[in-house]
């Protein structure tokens, strides 16, 4: 199944894409599908941690992302 990743923030520059879809067998956990993208890209190892929302909501590591699901990878927020 595929699933349309978007990187935001330096995301997007670890990766060096803003958008992509990536290929999972079956269904993941949150969990799973950050380990899965530090795996295929190791810069994320960089940022100790970022959020990850489904179809524009905040999804925790027990989640099961699935068929036709929007993925987004969200960097740490700061300001003042």
């Amino acid at each position: 199944m595929k699933i349309k990743t978007l990187f935001f923030g330096i995301t997007a520059d670890l990766v060096g894409q803003h958008e992509l879809e990536i290929d999972l067998k079956k269904s993941v956990y949150i969990a799973d599908f950050k380990t899965l993208l530090k795996e295929k890209f190791p810069k994320l190892a960089k940022i100790n941690a970022y959020a990850i929302a489904v179809n524009e909501a905040y999804a925790e590591g027990d989640y099961s992302i699935k068929e036709g699901d929007v993925v987004a990878v969200i960097p740490p927020v700061s300001g003042g």
